[in-house]
């Protein structure tokens, strides 16, 4: 009997439940979504393998004090440091020239972060608390590490559910948006052809994430740490003068920061946390979350075209969700579809990267009087 129980204690297998085996299978077709579909496969494929690990037993790899991948998630994850790190390399790789060419693409991506709050109440409707549903609502702003950074702040119980929603649906964009779009917007409108953006002088770009730091710093204080690092990464890429750092922060930076958040995420995914019924209402709330983000966009789209008398194209709005470029990707082949001649990209990329600013933004709301 003392040999079973020791073969017990080294056999992994032996104490693995049905649910584990279920989680591992679902970190099995992370990955496979990941591979075969490359569905965001920077992030599902360390998500999914993380999964796995976790719901492994007995490997010690998940314990305090000094399971590795405890260590992870407790000094790199629950510190908000690996989220901040991802939003310099964001701001590094994005560019702003969009939006300052046509500032009212602001108000776009402001427009589509409605999303949010619907989304953010009918989880309360459905029974999560307030914190809970903050972090929920906050999956409609698309943006990964900002919905990261808020569950980990405000209700962490539910970082896993959340983070593989945000970036599941981020991945399904293509999918999602179109139908809200058609459904919200007429053929004549989808067919409006805008004009040129003008040309940004190297000034403005270096002054805006500058500005942009000090007057969300003023204004939402919360919200600095990550409007803040997006700003400074954006510097690093437009000031000219430190391209080793905005590299390193485009490259090695964020490509080390994705690893461990994957990692981080996934421990998150065990059995006990993620199989239950909230989880599946928090996948649900997700995909509300999105559609109406992107309603919300298209709805003040179709204001902009009446004000503009026919000049701006409705379909731009869409991309206020700020899945930097998919949504502004599917902007750009929507209107392709139906005038070859119609090129809305770079007028897509300017609500695109506002989405981005106005969500965490948001976050820094909810945290500031939730937290």
């Amino acid at each position: 009997m003392r040999v079973l129980g020791i073969l017990g204690e080294l056999v992994g297998f032996l104490a693995l439940s049905w649910k584990e085996v279920v989680m591992i299978i679902i970190g099995g077709i992370f990955i496979v979504l990941g591979i075969k579909y490359k569905m965001e496969p920077l992030l599902l494929i360390p998500i999914g393998f993380s999964a796995i690990i976790v719901n492994l037993p007995l490997s010690g790899i998940t314990e305090a004090p000094h399971g590795f991948l405890y260590l992870v998630y407790k000094y790199l994850i629950s510190t908000e440091a690996i989220p901040l790190l991802i939003f310099l390399g964001i701001g590094a790789m994005t560019d702003f020239e969009p939006l300052l060419a046509d500032p009212k693409t602001f108000l776009l991506g402001a427009a589509a972060q409605i999303g949010i709050y619907f989304a953010m109440l009918a989880a309360l409707i459905m029974g999560f608390n307030i914190n809970q549903a903050a972090a929920i609502g906050i999956i409609g702003g698309a943006d990964g590490p900002t919905t990261i950074y808020t569950a980990t702040k405000l209700a962490p119980s539910i970082l896993g559910a959340v983070a593989v929603a945000a970036y599941s649906y981020m991945s399904l964009v293509p999918i999602i948006q179109p139908p809200v779009i058609k459904a919200l917007t007429t053929k004549k409108e989808r067919n409006v052809i805008m004009e040129p953006l003008r040309k940004v002088s190297k000034k403005e770009k270096i002054l805006f994430p500058i500005v942009t730091t000090i007057v969300v710093g003023l204004l939402v204080p919360t919200a600095l740490p990550l409007v803040g690092m997006l700003m400074f990464g954006n510097l690093l890429r437009e000031c000219g003068v430190t391209e080793r750092l905005s590299k390193t922060v485009q490259n090695e930076l964020i490509n080390i920061a994705t690893i461990f958040l994957g990692l981080g995420v996934g421990y998150m995914m065990t059995a006990e946390r993620f199989l239950n019924l909230q989880t599946v209402e928090i996948l649900l709330l997700g995909v509300f979350a999105f559609a109406t983000a992107t309603a919300g966009g298209v709805l003040l789209g179709k204001l902009f075209y009446v004000l503009s008398h026919g000049k701006i194209n409705p379909m731009i709005g869409a991309a206020g969700v700020s899945a930097v470029p998919m949504s502004a990707r599917v902007v750009q082949k929507m209107g392709v579809k139906e005038n070859p001649r119609n090129f809305l990209l770079m007028h897509a990329m300017g609500p695109n990267v506002a989405g981005v600013i106005g969500s965490a933004i948001a976050a820094g709301v909810f945290i500031a009087y939730l937290l």
